[in-house]
Protein backbone atom coordinates (compact mmCIF):
# COMPACT_ATOMS: atom_id res chain seq x y z
CA UNK A 1 0.00 0.00 0.00
CA UNK A 2 1.39 3.40 -1.02
CA UNK A 3 0.78 6.27 1.39
CA UNK A 4 0.75 9.59 -0.38
CA UNK A 5 2.25 12.60 1.36
CA UNK A 6 -0.31 15.40 1.39
CA UNK A 7 0.64 18.37 -0.77
CA UNK A 8 1.02 21.52 1.31
CA UNK A 9 -0.68 24.67 0.04
CA UNK A 10 2.50 26.70 0.47
CA UNK A 11 6.15 26.46 -0.60
CA UNK A 12 8.93 25.78 1.91
CA UNK A 13 12.56 25.59 0.81
CA UNK A 14 14.27 22.31 1.65
CA UNK A 15 16.47 24.15 4.14
CA UNK A 16 13.62 25.98 5.88
CA UNK A 17 12.27 24.63 9.18
CA UNK A 18 8.48 25.01 9.35
CA UNK A 19 6.96 23.54 12.51
CA UNK A 20 3.53 25.17 12.37
CA UNK A 21 0.51 23.79 10.55
CA UNK A 22 -1.01 27.24 10.13
CA UNK A 23 0.45 28.60 6.88
CA UNK A 24 -1.78 30.03 4.15
CA UNK A 25 -2.09 29.22 0.48
CA UNK A 26 0.68 30.51 -1.78
CA UNK A 27 3.05 31.58 0.98
CA UNK A 28 6.78 31.06 0.29
CA UNK A 29 9.26 30.29 3.07
CA UNK A 30 12.89 30.41 2.03
CA UNK A 31 16.16 28.83 3.17
CA UNK A 32 17.18 28.94 6.83
CA UNK A 33 13.89 30.49 7.93
CA UNK A 34 12.50 28.95 11.12
CA UNK A 35 8.79 29.02 11.97
CA UNK A 36 7.90 27.62 15.40
CA UNK A 37 4.79 25.59 16.29
CA UNK A 38 1.78 27.79 16.97
CA UNK A 39 2.88 30.67 14.73
CA UNK A 40 0.21 31.79 12.27
CA UNK A 41 1.07 32.92 8.73
CA UNK A 42 -1.54 33.97 6.18
CA UNK A 43 -1.71 33.53 2.43
CA UNK A 44 0.66 34.87 -0.25
CA UNK A 45 3.39 35.87 2.21
CA UNK A 46 7.09 35.92 1.34
CA UNK A 47 9.27 34.84 4.28
CA UNK A 48 12.91 35.37 3.28
CA UNK A 49 16.17 33.74 4.35
CA UNK A 50 17.08 33.64 8.05
CA UNK A 51 13.70 34.91 9.25
CA UNK A 52 12.48 33.61 12.63
CA UNK A 53 8.79 33.49 13.58
CA UNK A 54 8.04 32.52 17.17
CA UNK A 55 5.09 30.67 18.69
CA UNK A 56 2.25 33.13 19.15
CA UNK A 57 3.27 35.50 16.38
CA UNK A 58 0.44 36.29 13.94
CA UNK A 59 0.96 37.35 10.32
CA UNK A 60 -1.84 38.30 7.93
CA UNK A 61 -1.89 37.97 4.15
CA UNK A 62 0.55 39.23 1.49
CA UNK A 63 3.28 40.18 3.97
CA UNK A 64 6.93 40.50 2.97
CA UNK A 65 9.39 39.52 5.70
CA UNK A 66 12.88 40.28 4.40
CA UNK A 67 16.10 38.58 5.44
CA UNK A 68 17.09 38.43 9.08
CA UNK A 69 13.80 39.53 10.66
CA UNK A 70 12.64 37.93 13.93
CA UNK A 71 8.94 38.14 14.81
CA UNK A 72 8.20 37.27 18.44
CA UNK A 73 5.27 36.12 20.52
CA UNK A 74 2.87 39.02 21.00
CA UNK A 75 3.59 40.62 17.62
CA UNK A 76 0.66 40.88 15.19
CA UNK A 77 1.28 41.97 11.61
CA UNK A 78 -1.76 42.80 9.48
CA UNK A 79 -2.17 42.38 5.71
CA UNK A 80 0.19 43.86 3.09
CA UNK A 81 2.94 44.91 5.51
CA UNK A 82 6.59 45.17 4.39
CA UNK A 83 9.23 44.34 7.02
CA UNK A 84 12.63 45.43 5.70
CA UNK A 85 15.93 43.55 6.10
CA UNK A 86 17.09 43.12 9.68
CA UNK A 87 14.38 45.30 11.20
CA UNK A 88 13.95 44.56 14.90
CA UNK A 89 10.79 43.71 16.83
CA UNK A 90 10.69 43.02 20.58
CA UNK A 91 8.24 41.80 23.22
CA UNK A 92 9.86 42.63 26.58
CA UNK A 93 10.49 46.29 27.51
CA UNK A 94 12.77 45.49 30.47
CA UNK A 95 14.41 42.08 29.93
CA UNK A 96 16.79 40.29 32.27
CA UNK A 97 18.37 36.97 31.31
CA UNK A 98 17.47 35.51 34.70
CA UNK A 99 13.80 36.64 34.66
CA UNK A 100 11.75 34.39 32.39
CA UNK A 101 8.51 35.78 30.97
CA UNK A 102 5.79 34.41 28.73
CA UNK A 103 2.16 34.99 27.82
CA UNK A 104 0.58 38.08 29.38
CA UNK A 105 3.88 39.11 30.98
CA UNK A 106 5.11 40.09 27.51
CA UNK A 107 4.14 43.31 25.74
CA UNK A 108 2.21 43.21 22.48
CA UNK A 109 2.99 45.06 19.26
CA UNK A 110 0.59 45.71 16.38
CA UNK A 111 1.65 46.64 12.85
CA UNK A 112 -1.46 47.72 10.99
CA UNK A 113 -2.30 46.94 7.37
CA UNK A 114 -0.15 48.32 4.52
CA UNK A 115 2.59 49.74 6.75
CA UNK A 116 6.28 49.70 5.79
CA UNK A 117 9.13 49.15 8.25
CA UNK A 118 12.51 50.04 6.73
CA UNK A 119 15.78 48.14 6.94
CA UNK A 120 17.39 48.03 10.40
CA UNK A 121 14.51 49.96 12.01
CA UNK A 122 13.74 49.04 15.63
CA UNK A 123 10.17 48.92 16.95
CA UNK A 124 9.85 49.07 20.75
CA UNK A 125 7.27 46.60 22.04
CA UNK A 126 3.90 47.87 23.21
CA UNK A 127 3.35 50.28 20.32
CA UNK A 128 1.06 50.31 17.29
CA UNK A 129 2.29 51.22 13.82
CA UNK A 130 -0.60 52.84 11.98
CA UNK A 131 -2.07 51.88 8.61
CA UNK A 132 0.15 52.88 5.66
CA UNK A 133 2.73 54.33 8.07
CA UNK A 134 6.29 54.45 6.74
CA UNK A 135 9.16 53.80 9.14
CA UNK A 136 12.46 54.94 7.62
CA UNK A 137 15.61 52.81 7.59
CA UNK A 138 17.35 52.72 10.95
CA UNK A 139 14.58 54.55 12.81
CA UNK A 140 13.99 53.66 16.48
CA UNK A 141 10.26 53.82 17.20
CA UNK A 142 9.39 54.36 20.87
CA UNK A 143 5.78 55.50 20.57
CA UNK A 144 2.62 54.63 18.64
CA UNK A 145 2.71 55.90 15.05
CA UNK A 146 -0.31 57.54 13.33
CA UNK A 147 -1.82 56.27 10.08
CA UNK A 148 0.20 57.39 7.00
CA UNK A 149 2.95 58.96 9.16
CA UNK A 150 6.55 59.13 7.91
CA UNK A 151 8.98 58.45 10.77
CA UNK A 152 12.79 58.80 10.76
CA UNK A 153 15.66 59.06 13.24
CA UNK A 154 16.63 57.89 16.71
CA UNK A 155 14.38 58.32 18.54
CA UNK A 156 11.97 58.33 15.62
CA UNK A 157 10.18 61.59 14.93
CA UNK A 158 7.47 62.33 12.42
CA UNK A 159 8.75 64.39 9.50
CA UNK A 160 5.79 64.09 7.14
CA UNK A 161 3.15 61.82 5.64
CA UNK A 162 3.27 59.08 3.00
CA UNK A 163 0.61 58.24 0.44
CA UNK A 164 -0.49 54.65 -0.14
CA UNK A 165 1.50 54.83 -3.40
CA UNK A 166 4.69 55.48 -1.34
CA UNK A 167 5.07 59.13 -2.36
CA UNK A 168 5.52 61.84 0.27
CA UNK A 169 2.45 64.05 0.71
CA UNK A 170 2.56 67.87 0.68
CA UNK A 171 1.37 68.26 4.27
CA UNK A 172 3.39 69.28 7.36
CA UNK A 173 3.67 67.09 10.42
CA UNK A 174 1.91 67.32 12.70
CA UNK A 175 -1.01 68.41 10.56
CA UNK A 176 -3.81 70.63 11.80
CA UNK A 177 -7.07 68.79 12.36
CA UNK A 178 -9.07 68.57 9.12
CA UNK A 179 -6.19 69.87 7.00
CA UNK A 180 -6.25 68.23 3.56
CA UNK A 181 -3.73 67.09 0.96
CA UNK A 182 -3.70 65.52 -2.51
CA UNK A 183 -0.99 63.14 -3.70
CA UNK A 184 0.87 64.53 -6.72
CA UNK A 185 1.43 61.03 -8.09
CA UNK A 186 -1.84 59.10 -7.71
CA UNK A 187 -4.21 61.98 -6.88
CA UNK A 188 -5.48 60.30 -3.71
CA UNK A 189 -6.98 62.80 -1.29
CA UNK A 190 -6.49 62.89 2.48
CA UNK A 191 -7.77 64.73 5.52
CA UNK A 192 -6.08 64.95 8.92
CA UNK A 193 -7.92 63.30 11.81
CA UNK A 194 -7.15 62.50 15.43
CA UNK A 195 -5.51 59.20 14.43
CA UNK A 196 -3.42 60.49 11.54
CA UNK A 197 -4.59 60.88 7.96
CA UNK A 198 -7.75 59.40 6.49
CA UNK A 199 -8.05 58.81 2.77
CA UNK A 200 -11.12 60.36 1.16
CA UNK A 201 -12.83 57.79 -1.01
CA UNK A 202 -13.99 59.04 -4.41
Amino acid sequence: MVVETPVKPYFAHAQALVETEDVGVGTRIWAFAHVLPGARIGSACNICDHAFIETGAVLGNNITVKNGVAIWQGVTVEDNVFLGPNCVLTNDPNPRAYIKKSGEALATTLIRANATVGANATILCGVTIGRYAFIGAGAVVLKTVPDFALMVGNPARQVGWMCRCARRLPLPAPAKLFASATCAQCQSQFVATATGLTMIEA
